[in-house]
């Protein structure tokens, strides 16, 4: 017979299904907002349960571990500009306000960061992150293919080090800058260390 879903079409795609997914995907939102404000280490798997109002088994059940849990909700996709579009003089300022508007719109990557300082999975992720994701933009508009990895981890070290200190610090004089002026301040650091002769 045609037309008609079989038993395990419908166990696929049937409110059970729908109620495993919603499930998974509170875990998720409250695992990313959790290693945000506790880190790795103090964030647990039973407050985790609770801010998504799931037994704690079942976080489990879905990730395995806290170390599943985390690298299933920071999967981080930093959505990198494409520069070949941006005026080269200008890709300091565009990276800036890009890092930027990825911290304010959500916290996976303050959750990152708040978790490398303290745990090597961490530290490991974001690293990849950084190898996979900046290099590439910096190997655009680098003088020199030699100093890429330099040019990128410096440029990562000042926007790193900005973000800690106004996200997960949270300095009041770095807080209360307004968007336009850390642009102003941060781009053109970024943009010498970017495309500068070396010193």
């Amino acid at each position: 017979m045609t037309g008609t879903p079989s038993r395990s079409t419908e166990s696929a795609n049937g409110p059970a299904a729908r109620r495993s997914d919603a499930s998974r995907s509170a875990i998720l939102a409250a695992a990313r907002e959790r290693f945000a404000a506790d880190g790795f280490e103090r964030a647990t798997i039973r407050a985790i349960a609770k801010d998504a109002r799931i037994d704690p088994s079942m976080v489990m059940r879905y990730f395995g571990s806290k170390d599943g849990l985390f690298a299933a909700a920071v999967t981080l996709d930093l959505r990198m500009p494409d520069v070949s579009q941006v005026p080269r003089t200008e890709v300091g300022q565009a990276l800036t306000g890009h890092f930027l508007d990825i911290w304010e719109a959500n916290e996976e990557l303050t959750a990152m960061l708040r978790v490398a300082v303290t745990n090597k999975a961490g530290a490991e992720r974001l690293q990849g992150i950084f190898r996979e994701q900046v290099v590439p933009v910096a190997q655009q508009v680098c003088p020199d293919p030699e100093q890429v990895a330099t040019r990128a981890g410096l440029c990562a070290a000042q926007l790193m080090g900005f973000a800690l200190t106004r996200y997960v610090l949270r300095l009041p004089p770095v807080v209360a800058l307004a968007r336009a002026e850390i642009v102003a301040w941060l781009g053109p650091t970024v943009q010498r260390y970017l495309t500068a002769p070396v010193p």
